[in-house]
């Protein structure tokens, strides 16, 4: 494994234009349960499923149940940037990162001092009225009574992508266009299941594709390094 990470360390230390693709196992170091692990969220019993709960039509239809779910299961609001975050956050004040594209909501990354994001499913940090389209902090939102309702009366909702929601196509434009002029992709901590994140992979032209993840995915096969180890022991290695 020491082998992998001085690898890892020369191929950063060669690199000039690194992209970074983050998932929820990025945000478990914070406390921050994922989805798809033996513990994660989608393996917990409720009344109705999660993935249904955190669908378009749940919550247009069943609201006050979405949101007694999301104020109870979503609220990051007390983590805080763990060891990965401020590496990424040095990496990118040395200008060597020039992006991160994450499929986590937390907003952990913008917390951690990063400038260059782009949120693929959005961000707990951003909600608005779908009447007015009137902005409200997450703090707003989580202490709310209820359904959080803007001033106007209009039902707010937080500005994540939600199942049956298509992803915001500027957003898949601008991580195209990023990837496809990156010397070096590094994917962590996440399965590379969830489409259309993963397809992001097939424009990627550069010389080092790495994924760092607890377990193996799909795509081990066509990378230049993997590293299957827990990420803060390879962080920790790393810095």
């Amino acid at each position: 494994m020491n082998e992998k990470i001085l690898k890892l360390k020369e191929i950063i230390d060669n690199s000039n234009n690194i992209v970074v693709m983050t998932g929820a196992g990025v945000s478990t170091l914070s406390g921050i349960p994922d989805f798809r692990s033996k513990d994660g969220l989608y393996n917990m019993k409720y009344k109705y499923n999660p993935e249904e709960i955190l669908s378009h039509h749940f919550f247009m239809n069943k609201t006050l149940e979405f949101y007694n779910f999301y104020k109870d299961k979503m609220n990051s609001l007390d983590k805080k940037p763990n060891i990965l975050h401020e590496y990424l956050f040095n990496l990118e004040k040395i200008g060597k990162l020039k992006m991160i594209i994450t499929q986590n909501i937390d907003g952990l990354h913008t917390k951690a001092g990063n400038k260059n994001v782009i949120e693929l499913h959005g961000s707990i940090l951003r909600n608005y009225c779908m009447k007015c389209h009137k902005y409200y902090d997450a703090s707003y939102v989580f202490n709310s009574s209820d359904i959080p309702k803007c001033t106007c009366g209009g039902i707010i909702k937080p500005d994540v992508v939600l199942y049956e929601e298509s992803l915001k196509e500027d957003d898949i434009i601008n991580s195209i266009n990023i990837i496809r002029k990156a010397d070096t992709l590094i994917i962590i901590g996440t399965s590379l299941l969830v489409y259309p994140a993963n397809s992001l992979i097939s424009y990627f032209r550069g010389k080092n594709l790495i994924i760092i993840n607890n377990e193996k995915t799909n795509y081990d096969k066509i990378a230049t390094l993997v590293i299957n180890d827990d990420i803060f022991m390879v962080t920790k290695k790393l810095m």
